[in-house]
């Protein structure tokens, strides 16, 4: 099974970007949503992220013909025993803006000012969905910052302090983020799976 284009199923920019970011080195020409401009939009009702991220990955092959390319990521806080996990986009409700959410994971955390508790991951699962179905794995550890920091990224990234690391997320280069974070390990993962895809149609 040779791979010569997919679409990215994602209306996320600054999800699109990393994508776009990372999969650079492989020849494939890259589609995303706005080439479409019919496209599903997929509701997340799966219980897990690899679950969610199969579900808009096959939405999107069935519905443009090509490979397609999804993810899902949740934030595990240990203090919210692993909330808002499968979750983390709708924290707030349905419809929430990425700073309402950070707005009350950190009114939850108030409470434990101590860096020490305030432990937690970001888990990305990425699912490739054309002829076959593969699944790439990354999860990055951190803890969870009093207050926002940094303007860069987006979603908790500001909030999000990776282990070993002075600064959030939000205060890295995006080529500094990618390095160590969840999406860019799951990412890497994928782009070395699809680099043989690719080999095997030239």
């Amino acid at each position: 099974m040779g791979v010569t284009s997919i679409v990215l199923a994602t209306r996320n920019q600054g999800k699109i970007s990393e994508f776009r970011r990372l999969l650079s080195s492989v020849s494939l020409e890259i589609h995303t949503p706005e080439d479409f401009p019919n496209g599903p939009e997929v509701a997340e009702t799966a219980a897990t992220l690899e679950g969610n991220a199969r579900l808009k990955a096959q939405a999107w092959r069935d519905h443009t013909g090509l490979p397609a390319l999804a993810d899902d990521t949740g934030l595990e806080v240990d203090l919210l025993d692993g909330r808002p996990g499968v979750l983390s986009a709708r924290f707030a409700g349905v419809g929430a803006t990425d700073a309402m959410n950070r707005t009350l994971l950190l009114e939850q955390l108030r409470d434990h000012p101590d860096a020490a508790s305030r432990t937690a991951r970001f888990r990305t699962v990425i699912v490739f969905a054309g002829e076959v179905e593969e699944a790439f794995h990354g999860v990055c550890d951190g803890l969870i910052t009093p207050h926002e920091c940094g303007d860069g990224g987006f979603g908790y990234d500001c909030v999000f302090q990776p282990t070993a690391e002075a600064r959030t997320f939000a205060e890295m280069t995006a080529d500094e983020k990618n390095l160590i974070s969840h999406r860019g390990k799951a990412l890497r993962r994928a782009t070395a799976w699809l680099s043989k895809m690719v080999e095997s149609e030239e």
